[in-house]
């Protein structure tokens, strides 16, 4: 598809959103998301032929939040190979993301990396792989693409970790099942580190075009990470990445995707590009309410999917 095809028809689709009603509501429970603006509204496509389009709010940074999921899973994946499929594995939850009640079913081991328990797991294996965990995540993310701009936000960790009574209940339950390595206090800290990393729409697609070019990065055709496991990444994110909107989001889209709670999105078509859209109010599964509109219009009217 043409790069003036690709960016008449996100226009087109753009102003078609911007014009519904915004329903939904922000992350209330996460302190410091409640004070985004919720007409925030941001698109910015990154292909693999190097085209580039934006529009919006899209050189606005927000807070990824689960979307960095996808990070440091790369990160693990890339670490230990196969073995981390041990530790965690790659089915649909079926239920919240947080539940407690699936995971101790499961003798600590989580159903997949996007839910918290997996993501907590995660962080986990990275604290026993790294030697300045913190650092060298931030470092692999910067080494995605060219742009070096891309950090850790301390209020909204703090603000997580001011009220995540829930994720120190499953990371205690996995360490007494025996699925984490480090003390619970430090893979947490790790964790809401991980949920606090602030990107714009540019920077995303950008990030994430790896995962459209067979593992390997854009900028300086570098080897991320293998063409098997970005498949698989792939894979993960088209049947886990949306909670419990995952199904709905396969059948309506068409790509693999994930989702965050501060309303960004991301969705790779393999082999052809990256686009991420931002818009903070969520529906009632805890994805963005326009940005899912957008890439469910977006897709039905480029008619293309991995289908």
């Amino acid at each position: 598809m043409k790069k003036t095809t690709y960016k008449t028809l996100i226009k087109k689709t753009f102003d078609e959103v911007c014009s519904l009603e915004n329903n939904g509501d922000k992350a209330s429970y996460i302190p410091e998301l409640v004070k985004i603006d919720s007409n925030k509204f941001g698109v910015h496509i990154t292909t693999v032929k190097s085209v580039k389009f934006g529009i919006g709010n899209y050189q606005e940074k927000f807070s990824i939040q689960s979307i960095s999921k996808v990070f440091s899973l790369t990160l693990a994946y890339k670490i230990l190979g196969e073995k981390l499929w041990n530790r965690v594995g790659v089915e649909p939850s079926g239920t919240a993301f947080n539940s407690l009640i699936q995971l101790e079913k499961d003798n600590g081991k989580p159903r997949n990396p996007f839910i918290n328990s997996g993501a907590i797991v995660i962080a986990d294996v990275l604290l026993s792989n790294l030697e300045n965990p913190k650092e060298d995540l931030l470092d692999f993310i910067r080494n995605l693409s060219k742009n070096q701009d891309i950090q850790y936000n301390a209020k909204i960790a703090a603000s997580e970790k001011s009220v995540s009574f829930r994720n120190i209940a499953l990371c205690n339950l996995i360490k007494s099942l025996g699925n984490i390595e480090n003390k619970p206090s430090d893979v947490l800290d790790f964790y809401f580190d991980i949920c606090s990393l602030e990107a714009t729409c540019e920077q995303l697609s950008e990030l994430f075009i790896f995962l459209a070019n067979n593992g390997s990065a854009m900028h300086n055709n570098s080897s991320i990470i293998t063409k098997s496991q970005s498949k698989r990444i792939n894979a993960l994110m088209q049947t886990c990445g949306f909670y419990d909107e995952s199904g709905e989001f396969a059948f309506k889209v068409g790509l693999p995707g994930k989702s965050g709670v501060g309303g960004g999105i991301i969705a790779i078509h393999p082999n052809k590009y990256a686009i991420s859209v931002w818009s903070p109010k969520l529906n009632l599964k805890g994805n963005s309410y326009k940005g899912m509109l957008f890439l469910e219009n977006f897709t039905t009217a480029t008619t293309q999917s991995i289908f």
